[in-house]
């Protein structure tokens, strides 16, 4: 990052957003079971985002457990 004068920059603006229904959990169907028997039985995602001076860019994956290979 020094060498292509990068710096992370260390916190952002929060905004008050009001308060709504509390959100539901989803059930926990995997059971901390990350091994799973057979392809596209099991798939997991993750979505992040990186600021950048046009705004943020997101990136979004879906990741097939039997296989560890990016499906989406």
């Amino acid at each position: 990052m020094r060498e292509n004068k990068l710096k992370a920059q260390i916190g952002y603006k929060r905004r008050y957003i009001k308060g709504g229904k509390l959100a539901s959990v989803a059930a926990n169907v995997l059971d901390r079971n990350f091994d799973p028997d057979e392809s596209t039985r099991a798939w997991v995602s993750d979505i992040t985002y990186v600021r950048t001076y046009e705004g943020f860019l997101y990136v979004a994956t879906v990741l097939d457990l039997f296989s560890r290979r990016i499906v989406g």
